[in-house]
């Protein structure tokens, strides 16, 4: 997941509020609905010793969500009376939460709003195709190609007029399976989806993927359906899940293979939070991995106000320039986060394969590679 767009929570220092909110079915009742989530958040922070501002910012921000139509909810994030960022949610929270800490509660969104694969659906016939991207947040058209329109159907006879007729409705099928597999790549290159789901008859889908350059082909799926029908929601979630899946089983197994030592004896991934704590002040962590249930995340690391300022004990902020007395007790998850964010780096919820694999890693639901350049 690319943690850029957090940047403006570590910009201030905290104390933040962090609330995170599920979406209602429309109904009569929504605003009413509304407005009692937002009460009730606002008072569970004003108990955990909020501001009155920033309560009744987040009171303000919550109720609004009656006019949206997100499907899933949003999180916010809010200090000094001021929401400071809002993004919305690709999966709904298990339940309404708020937070109120030194450091904005950021480690739920690796789950809620963190890998969001785009599917770019083309609906494949012999005339051509029309796409259209589909994610979490809903769908939208994205264009059509049209190739030849004519001579596309087959005759049964053997004559030899009739047989150049059918060389020519192959030449036509050939011509459009070409025209689309430009167009798709065109699209996904300017759409940045990250898988294609091809629609329609075998013999069409398979035309147009063996045209597709050869770096597309991983991210290529087919859809046994026929192209005049709209894809099912929970056929491109189907999907979707699959590829999270994937990828994060792919993260695991990179971290499983670097954790051995080089020749130089440096290891390329830890999961001790003493190592993990030290790589991230040296600024040597490429990915951080996550799993919300291991116990390491909710581990009480000491932070300053400077995202390099973070320490096990904290007698050692002191060798990082800061006063004891001016230290903040965090989550783990959350301060390293705050790091790989402030560094560049992404971070990946690997819950996905977890459960697929059965496998507790990293296992204490803190981990990473390493970069030594």
């Amino acid at each position: 997941m690319d943690l850029a767009f957090l940047h403006p929570l570590y910009e201030h220092p905290g104390p933040w509020a962090s609330v995170y909110v599920g979406s209602s079915a429309p109904s009569e009742s929504m605003a009413h609905e509304r407005s009692l989530t937002a009460a009730a958040v606002s008072h569970e922070l004003a108990e955990q010793g909020a501001d009155e501002a920033t309560c009744r910012a987040v009171l303000r921000a919550v109720e609004e969500l009656r006019h949206d139509a997100e499907p899933h909810g949003r999180a916010f994030f809010a200090r000094d009376g001021q929401v400071v960022l809002d993004p919305p949610l690709t999966s709904p929270p298990p339940a309404n939460q708020a937070f109120w800490s030194p450091l904005p509660r950021t480690a739920p969104l690796l789950e809620l709003a963190g890998e969001d694969p785009v599917c770019l659906v083309a609906y494949v016939d012999r005339r051509g195709a029309r796409f259209e991207l589909r994610g979490a947040l809903g769908g939208e058209d994205a264009g059509a190609v049209a190739g030849r329109q004519w001579p596309l159907h087959r005759t049964s006879t053997s004559d030899w007029s009739e047989r150049h007729f059918q060389l020519r409705v192959e030449n036509t099928w050939e011509h459009n399976a070409a025209e689309v597999a430009d167009a798709l790549a065109g699209c996904q290159e300017e759409t940045r989806a990250d898988l294609l789901i091809l629609v329609g008859e075998d013999r069409e889908r398979h035309a147009v993927r063996d045209r597709l350059p050869q770096q597309l082909l991983d991210r290529v799926v087919e859809a046994p359906h026929g192209a005049g029908s709209r894809l099912l929601d929970e056929d491109v979630e189907r999907v979707r899940t699959e590829h999270v899946r994937r990828r994060a089983a792919e993260e695991i197994e990179r971290f499983l293979a670097a954790r051995s030592p080089d020749a130089e004896g440096r290891p390329g991934a830890v999961e001790d939070v003493a190592e993990l704590v030290e790589a991230a002040r040296e600024h040597r962590i490429d990915e951080l991995l996550v799993r919300p249930e291991g116990p390491d995340t909710h581990r009480a690391l000491w932070v300053g106000e400077d995202p390099d300022q973070v320490a096990v004990r904290r007698t050692e902020l002191r060798t990082l320039g800061l006063a004891e007395d001016h230290a903040l007790s965090a989550r783990a998850d959350d301060a390293l986060l705050r790091s790989v964010v402030t560094t560049g780096a992404p971070a990946i919820s690997v819950t996905a394969a977890a459960e697929a694999t059965e496998r507790e890693v990293p296992v204490g639901g803190l981990g990473a590679l390493l970069r030594w350049k």
